[in-house]
């Protein structure tokens, strides 16, 4: 199992110069990869191509760029680019965020998402591999049949004609979609209690890609806390899964609020949700359970945490990248080597 790190995206408590610092001392410590992520503020690729050409080893990945945000060529474009300024070092996750972000903010309808990202992931593969870009499809068709345009090559040559591509994914259907066409799955609240669901359904789409699990990335993302005082350090993840579970998409429309019914928490689920779209965040919080946040989170002292990582191996995680929940850099930076150490000492680090 490798190390990766989660920034997120920009935030009013953090910095570009922050996120930089992370990125490098992760470069230093051997970590596998370094994610950034965009919602409707700060964009992933400025942050990675910056963040590319300021570190040496690290991978950088997109978790994600948002599907409805951009043209499959236009992400070719820049997947390709990336990968091109960083000698080989990108890795293109990609989701079609949620019903708010994709018709509030990008104006893209969020129906039939399963089948548009599959027709998307299609193009962004032309386009990489410098194939010709023609495609007939229900949500894309290259060129458009009644015009000018005729179907175009990638006009350079990037390091790889294929970069790795990640599927944020959550419900099962999408889950075996991204065991089908991608290389990696981005997993939020993974708990290795419940991972076998999971993955079998990823292993369902690998099945029928004609693949076995091996060789395919699972990556989730996992808050971090380290001290002496477990129950402490889950009170600082305990606003995010609130909001998360609580207040990420519409009542009717929750796919995390979901995941933490599947995984056994139905009635703390609808809890968590009443209570945070009447806005009464500070109850939501409080109504998270326990038992929730534990099992979906790194917390307490190092030897707890390798202790951990070792049941993440074993439930099938292969790049375990980890959210610091931290007051400051220097926190984040003291953090990212505890982990480091807390893999040396579990023994399932590669």
């Amino acid at each position: 199992m490798r190390l990766g790190l989660s920034l997120g995206y920009q935030t009013a408590w953090s910095t570009p110069a922050d996120h930089l610092a992370l990125a490098q001392e992760a470069d230093r410590l051997g970590y596998s990869v370094v994610w950034a992520a965009e919602a409707y503020g700060s964009d992933s690729p400025s942050m990675l191509a910056w963040m590319a050409g300021q570190t040496e080893r690290i991978d950088v990945g997109s978790a994600v760029m948002q599907i409805p945000a951009r043209t499959p060529a236009m992400t070719a474009m820049t997947a390709a680019t990336i990968d091109t300024l960083s000698g080989g070092r990108f890795r293109l996750g990609l989701g079609v965020s949620g019903p708010q972000v994709s018709e509030g903010w990008h104006g893209v309808r969020f129906g039939k998402p399963l089948a548009r990202t599959r027709e998307y992931v299609d193009i962004v593969k032309l386009a990489v591999a410098r194939k010709e870009v023609a495609y007939a499809g229900e949500h894309y068709t290259l060129p458009l049949p009644d015009g000018p345009g005729k179907a175009l090559r990638l006009g350079f040559h990037p390091p790889r004609e294929h970069i790795p591509i990640y599927l944020a994914a959550v419900g099962p259907k999408n889950l075996e979609l991204a065991g089908e066409i991608a290389d990696g799955w981005l997993a939020v609240f993974y708990a290795p209690e419940f991972a076998d669901e999971q993955l079998a359904s990823v292993s369902a789409g690998r099945a029928r890609a004609g693949k076995e699990l091996a060789g395919f990335d699972v990556v989730p993302s996992v808050p971090v806390v380290v001290g002496d005082d477990v129950a402490a350090c889950a009170e600082l993840v305990r606003w995010y899964a609130a909001l998360y579970v609580g207040g990420m998409g519409s009542r009717q429309q929750n796919f995390y609020n979901q995941l933490a019914t599947r995984m056994g928490y139905a009635d703390a689920a609808r809890q968590v949700q009443d209570l945070y779209l009447a806005r009464q965040q500070r109850d939501a919080a409080a109504a998270v359970p326990m038992e929730f946040i534990d099992r979906t989170s790194l917390l307490g002292p190092k030897e707890r945490i390798a202790e951990r990582m070792r049941e993440y191996a074993a439930a099938g995680v292969t790049t375990l990248s980890v959210t610091l929940f931290v007051a400051d850099r220097d926190s984040g930076v003291q953090t990212l080597r505890t982990v480091a150490e807390a893999l040396d000492l579990s023994g399932v680090g590669e």
